[in-house]
């Protein structure tokens, strides 16, 4: 298992240049650490902020599952995705709405084929609202499928 959480995490994090606002740092609540947001004041309707994940030594034809905890916090905040390596057509996830300011938890399996994933991008966009934020946060990458709950 790989801890790729922001405050003691190993992994490689890079904010996207070409998009068009940064995520930040967030402190948490109980105040160990923190976590990565965005708030959603920031830029206009539509914008993109993209945080991606740099992977590697993934091993070719083997699986594995991404965890992470996010949050989707005041109304028509936007939008988080989850876009794996150079797969920029579709999202393999994707939220909207949270049903209240909750952190969940989400676990997405990752199938390498011959080619392996090299990044995980985690993208925000702006929605209409003026409150709240979008927040990230406890990404986990293991080996093998993802366990039950």
């Amino acid at each position: 298992s790989v801890d790729c959480s922001f405050s003691r995490g190993v992994c490689d994090w890079k904010q996207d240049a070409d998009d068009d606002f940064d995520w930040n740092p967030a402190d948490r609540d109980r105040g160990d650490g923190y976590y990565m947001a965005v708030p959603a004041f920031v830029g206009h309707k539509k914008d993109m902020g993209r945080l991606k994940l740099l992977l590697t030594d993934l091993k070719p034809k083997s699986s594995y599952c991404l965890i992470f905890s996010y949050r989707l916090a005041g109304e028509k905040v936007g939008k988080l995705r989850v876009f794996l390596a150079n797969k920029k057509t579709a999202p393999v996830w994707e939220q909207n709405t949270g049903k209240d300011e909750r952190w969940r938890t989400e676990k997405i399996e990752i199938f390498q084929g011959a080619e392996t994933t090299n990044s995980i991008t985690f993208e925000s966009e702006r929605g209409k609202g003026k409150t709240g934020e979008i927040g990230v946060d406890n990404v986990i990458l293991i080996s093998g499928l993802c366990p039950e709950d």
